[in-house]
């Protein structure tokens, strides 16, 4: 797997819990991440409004996740980041 950043990853988390709202097994999956991990970047982006819990172990993204996302993809469209594999 290649690197990742933390905002490569935190766009995974955005883009997983956007629409119909995902459970922390859906979250893991998608972003490839261990459960620790998963805790870690849950808190942060509940702390600054990225995210929110809904109930019954549901997560949804924000309109300000939403925005954070679209800036992202905005970002990567007009300045691509090509990472270098080791081989």
């Amino acid at each position: 797997m290649k690197y990742r950043s933390r905002s490569d990853i935190v766009g995974l988390l955005l883009e997983a819990a956007n629409g119909g709202g995902a459970t922390k097994t859906k979250l893991m999956y998608k972003a490839y991440l261990s459960f620790n991990q998963l805790r870690e970047y849950l808190a942060f982006l509940i702390e600054n409004g990225l995210i929110d819990y809904e109930g019954h172990q549901t997560y949804r993204t924000t309109e300000k996740g939403i925005r954070v996302l679209q800036l992202q993809n905005r970002i990567e469209e007009i300045a691509p980041i090509n990472y270098i594999n080791d081989k």
